[in-house]
Order: structure tokens, then sequence, then C-alpha cells
């Protein structure tokens, strides 16, 4: 088992003791999950796909209109799946630019474009004073809003550096009552983490208001005055036996990295039995809903 189990940081004691953490304290928890499991959400978001063949990060591209776009801000870039994506899919013509909080995500994605001339910053969301006002024509976020508090800096900042008539695209929660089988996965793995930290489901890492497309809706209509925005549902397949969608899917969860090494091995064994018992030659299914929120700066 190679995953960085029993993550201890002042974001879990927080938990633990049932007070409510900090946007400190939460950064903490995210410097230490990334610094052991760098990459770790990529295998499960690239094999997760719609029915036409996308996964994600390819939802996020569709955005760049390469008649207009030419400076693209990759917001929570981790390892740099979605800038390596955007540089093999799109001319030299196009300036990108990525940032990240964790360095051990950054060293990957420094590796991994290397032979491109992507910018890489280390910094945070809520403070991009690194960027010029209007500088941007297309901010991407892949799976970080969810984890950015407070939330209110970050849309601030997103607003300052567009450009008029930019776009800022988001791949956020969906709802999870219309991914078969979703609820049962995360009803596993949060059992299991509720065994050593009763009130974890309760407190949620980073903004709840994030994980709503109601919660989002308000936040976007309270920054972004009457700019048109749209929140697109999608839902995504992982296709894989029984025992690498256990992995991979526990992979993706945050939750899973504060369960003590004896209890994982449980956890596993309990998806993969549930991955299993709906499987089809020997293949089973993982799914996910998903939204892409889309603003258009005015």
């Amino acid at each position: 088992m190679n995953e960085a189990t029993n993550v201890v940081s002042e974001w879990t004691r927080q938990v633990q003791n049932g007070q409510k953490p900090s946007s400190s304290d939460l950064l903490d928890h995210l410097s230490v999950v990334h610094e052991d499991n760098a990459g770790f959400t990529e295998t499960c978001a690239w094999n997760c796909r719609d029915t036409n063949g996308k996964n994600s990060y390819e939802l996020l591209t569709d955005i760049i209109d390469t008649t207009s776009h030419f400076d693209i801000l990759d917001l929570g870039c981790g390892s740099g799946v979605l800038l390596d994506l955007c540089n093999q899919r799109f001319s030299s013509d196009i300036k990108f630019t990525g940032v990240d909080i964790s360095e051990a995500e950054l060293k990957l994605a420094r590796a991994r474009l290397e032979h491109t001339d992507t910018r890489i910053f280390q910094g945070l969301a809520q403070n991009l004073d690194f960027l010029n006002d209007s500088s941007i024509d297309v901010i991407l976020c892949h799976w970080a809003l969810t984890l950015m508090d407070p939330i209110i800096p970050v849309l601030n900042s997103i607003k300052r550096v567009l450009k008029n008539g930019g776009i800022f695209a988001a791949i956020i929660d969906g709802n999870g009552e219309t991914a078969p089988g979703y609820n049962a996965v995360n009803k596993i793995i949060y059992k299991y983490v509720q065994k050593k930290y009763p009130k974890y489901g309760i407190l949620e890492l980073g903004d709840t208001r994030i994980r709503t497309a109601e919660g989002v809706k308000n936040l976007v209509e309270q920054i972004f005055c009457n700019c048109k925005f749209d929140i697109t549902p999608a839902l995504l397949r992982y296709y894989a036996k029984p025992d690498v969608l256990a992995r991979e899917t526990a992979r993706f969860f945050y939750a899973s990295y504060v369960i003590p090494p004896d209890l994982y091995t449980n956890m596993l064994t309990e998806l993969e039995e549930h991955f299993a018992s709906y499987q089809k030659n020997d293949i089973g299914c993982f799914f996910m809903a998903i939204n892409r929120l889309t603003i258009y700066q005015n």
C-alpha cells in the first residue's frame, strides 16, 4: 500500500476535538496530504469519462477559443495534468501559467512541463498579486475550488485578473444522487474515517457553499454582479476491475488519507466487494457526478 494514511495535522486535531478548523489549519492539512501523495487524484480523474469519452480535464479545455484566448491560468494546477493537456492540444501562441500551494505537486508539474514555456508559481488563490489586473483571458480550475477557504477573496482575485470578456471555468462537485453507487462509496469511506474522527463529515474541507449548485449560484451572483454564468452537470464513469476501482476511488477522496493503515485495508476490501457486487465480465464501474461552472466576465 503506497498511500500515506493516518495523516495527522492541525486540521484533524480540531476535527477530533469537535472544533471548527481555521483557514490556516486547512492549508496545513492540504500541505501534509499532498507532500506524501503528490499526484494522487490523477488516475481517477483521468479515467472518469462522460458518454462522449471526455474526462473533466478535457471538459475544461473545451472552454478555450484559440481565436480569442491567448493567456490561460490554471488555478490550483497541482501536478500539471491540465496544463500538459493544454500544451498538447493548443499552439505555442498561447501563454500558459500555473499556480498551486503545494511544492510537492509543483515539483511534478515542472518535470512534466519542462519541455514547454509554461510559467509555474507557488502561491495562494486568495493572493494573485504577481498577476496584473485584467491580464488573463481564461482561468481554469480543476477540482480545487472546493478546497479554497476563505472563498470570497479567491473569487475577488479571479474577477480582478480576468480580462473584460474573459472566462472562469471550474470543475466542482455535482449531485451525488444522480450517480449510481456514488453515495455507497462515499458512505463506506466515511464509515472508516468516522471510526477515528466521529465529527468528520459534519466538518468538511473548504467552504461547503461550493459543494452545491445553489451555494455556488449565490456566491457568483454576490461577486460577479450581472455576469452571465452557467452550471453544467455531467455524469462520469470509470470502468476497471473491482480492486483497481477500490484503490483509485479511495485515493481520490481526501477523507481516506486520515484513516489508520489497518482500517484502510478493511475499507479497500469493502470497496472492492462493493464494485464486485455488480461487475460485468470482471469489470466494475464508478460513477461520479460533476458540475462545470462557467462565468463570463462582463
